[in-house]
């Protein structure tokens, strides 16, 4: 019986070398195209990462010297690099290039760097949260501006449940105490105090608002002038 079960491997084994080698005589030429393939996949992957390591490497340099030379005031020279970057960085400093610089033109320009976060704000490539922030960025810059309803319009609109929705908030009841309207105020102040993801700062600043709230306007009254008083008798 042993006998047999040896026989019957041998020829299991002889069968299977047969099929083998049919195999390889009919694919030999594919088998051997796909391993240089994947080969060559695997070197064109990992140069690629390196390239992309080194562009990433040189556009934080330049990024970083951008925003040096802004800090130095040296406006022109900082403008050509962040325009640089947009141009020809990788993507995530292109983006960061467009935002640093629409804020270095709102410094200079506040209508001009608010139109530039606009266009920020309407790239449908980009994620609802960088649109967000574009707008709420241009919606700062205009609140202060000859117009102020566009941007007002702008902040309502982020107030409701976005994640820059404290911001907006603060900046409503701001402004409506500014235009004197304690009422409004006082609404914008109380969503964020009931918001349970109310940043702590922002609840310490409520404290003070809120006082500034139950205060009420302040009427000023003119002091009336007093009598004058009559002159002294003459004695002789």
């Amino acid at each position: 019986m042993a006998e047999n079960n040896e026989f019957l491997r041998e020829v299991d084994e002889d069968y299977r070398r047969d099929r083998i080698l049919q195999i390889w005589k009919r694919y030999s030429g594919v088998i051997i195209a796909l391993a240089v393939l994947v080969v060559a996949g695997v070197a064109g992957w990992r140069y690629w990462q390196n390239q992309q390591r080194a562009a990433a490497e040189t556009a934080s340099v330049q990024f970083d010297d951008a925003n040096r030379l802004a800090k130095d005031g040296k406006v022109a020279e900082a403008d050509k690099v962040f325009d640089a970057l947009e141009a020809q960085g990788p993507a995530g400093y292109r983006l960061l290039a467009r935002f640093r610089s629409a804020a270095e033109t709102g410094k200079r320009d506040a209508a001009a760097g608010a139109a530039e976060f606009d266009k920020l704000a309407d790239d449908t490539g980009l994620g609802d949260g960088l649109r967000d922030l574009a707008r709420l960025r241009a919606a700062l810059l205009r609140l202060d501006g000859p117009n102020p309803d566009p941007a007002l319009a702008n902040l309502q609109g982020l107030a409701a449940g976005t994640p820059f929705r404290h911001t907006a908030r603060e900046m409503l009841g701001l402004a409506a105490l500014k235009k004197g309207d304690y009422e409004e105020a006082g609404r914008w102040f109380d969503q964020i105090v009931a918001d349970p993801d109310t940043p702590r700062n922002l609840r310490e600043r409520i404290e003070v608002y809120a006082a500034i709230v139950a205060g009420g306007p302040v009427t000023v009254t003119e002091a009336k002038p007093e009598a004058a008083a009559p002159p002294p008798p003459i004695t002789r």
